[in-house]
């Protein structure tokens, strides 16, 4: 094992409740062995004369941030084991890649899970995968799924398809009292009301000349919900991928409750902005405008939505090749959702990291009823991120196999997780003496 690592002045992401602050961290590993403070110039490091340990090799590290690893409330993987676009294992790697140490994915697969027996994917510590139960048998929202034999075999939660199931269903399954206190995942999204669009109705798609999708697709269902939710307060309601600005504000009257997720590249690309030509148009929900944009960023920064997801949806590189009305919708990428969001909020915006870190990591905890990551003495959940290293768009570093990453972001941005507790020292990128 090389020596420990001594982080020295970096800039530490410690819990929700902390502020940002600058501390001397000693690694030992993967695990990050203790938080030193500021110690009085010439002063040993105490701890580590108590505990034996050598003398630490030394990196300046205070244009570094340290934190809990990010969390992914909802993901996509169809095929855990022959998949052609995405596998378990490259999906592992790519969440830790992105310094993603907590993944949920959803139920959407082949086939469906919606049976306690199909719910014994794992990933190998300290990586965590966390697996949705599904709401309906077979995700068609006819007949309700075994929900409580699926959360005794381990499911965070019940979720639904890509649409609203049908009201009736949903009060069903929500009063007979089996979901408990896990949250129930639903989208706000009627498709007999998409008119078989895919851009959001606004000002730029119609001069741009895409088939539209209208805004009531979102905003109907959404008060539906919201109806719902008062009717039976103690159901444990999440609203996944909001997406128009209208929807937004109808939530923020209600000071955020229920809790609401928004996908990633709704925070970066709008109907205005995208390139004709580039990856990323076809989403599901439907892209919006900048407007919409605006005010997803706008609700996360004051807490009427709580999570930012990836939503990876993995496509293999000849369903990519299909035209844009042809193909699956969705886009993959743990491994840019930080540096991105990074460069857009708080490099080229007024957000600060711990902002950030609480849209990535807190705010999905509290999204799965998980309790709040924090950076403790011992733990290998944490990850490094220098927002200065050379980042560009590089498949050949990135161990996704997904073909529909987006191609607009070669070369443009800055931003790298160049060490992480959910790592090997040995593929770390951060800067360290060739001595080590």
């Amino acid at each position: 094992m090389p020596s420990p690592l001594l982080l020295r002045q970096v800039n530490l992401l410690e819990g929700p409740d902390s502020r940002e602050r600058r501390a001397d961290v000693l690694l030992e590993g993967s695990s990050l062995a203790t938080i030193l403070g500021n110690p009085v110039a010439g002063e040993p490091y105490r701890l580590e004369v108590m505990a034996g340990l050598g003398s630490p090799v030394e990196i300046e590290a205070s244009n570094l941030w340290l934190g809990p690893s990010l969390v992914d409330p909802h993901s996509v993987l169809e095929d855990p084991r022959l998949g052609r676009a995405e596998t378990i294992a490259s999906l592992a790697d790519a969440a830790r890649f992105g310094g993603y140490g907590t993944v949920a994915l959803l139920p959407w697969a082949r086939p469906w899970r919606d049976r306690p027996e199909s719910l014994d994917l794992a990933w190998p510590e300290p990586l965590r995968l966390l697996l949705w139960g599904s709401f309906s048998q077979g995700g068609e929202d006819q007949e309700l799924a075994p929900h409580a034999d699926q959360l005794a075999a381990g499911a965070c939660g019940l979720a639904g398809s890509t649409t609203l199931p049908p009201l009736a269903l949903l009060e069903r399954g929500l009063r007979l009292g089996e979901t408990g206190a896990h949250p129930v995942l639903v989208a706000p999204r009627d498709l007999s009301l998409t008119q078989q669009g895919f851009v959001r109705e606004r000002v730029e798609a119609l001069r741009g000349g895409w088939p539209v999708d209208p805004v009531l697709s979102e905003l109907l269902p959404l008060q539906s919900l919201l109806t719902l939710a008062d009717a039976l307060p103690d159901a444990c309601l999440r609203l996944m991928n909001l997406s128009t600005a209208e929807a937004v504000e109808l939530l923020r009257q209600r000071r955020g409750q229920p809790q609401a997720s928004v996908g990633w590249w709704h925070l970066l690309a709008d109907s205005g902005s995208l390139d004709p030509s580039a990856e990323g148009w076809r989403m599901v929900p439907s892209l919006g405008g900048p407007a919409d944009r605006e005010a997803l960023i706008a609700g996360l920064a004051d807490g009427t939505l709580s999570a930012v997801a990836v939503q990876h949806e993995a496509l293999d590189a000849e369903e990519r090749l299909l035209p844009l009305d042809q193909r699956r919708p969705g886009l993959a990428g743990h491994g840019l959702v930080l540096p991105l969001l990074w460069d857009a909020l708080v490099a080229g915006g007024t957000w600060s990291a711990r902002q950030l870190w609480q849209v990535l990591c807190w705010g999905p905890c509290g999204f799965l009823d998980l309790p709040p990551s924090r950076l403790e003495a011992g733990s290998s959940d944490w990850i490094l991120f220098d927002p200065k290293a050379p980042g560009g768009f590089a498949p050949i570093l990135d161990p996704s196999l997904a073909a529909n990453r987006p191609e607009a972001t070669q070369g443009s941005f800055r931003g790298r997780v160049v060490a992480s507790g959910l790592s090997e020292p040995k593929d770390w990128l951060v800067p360290v003496p060739p001595s080590w």
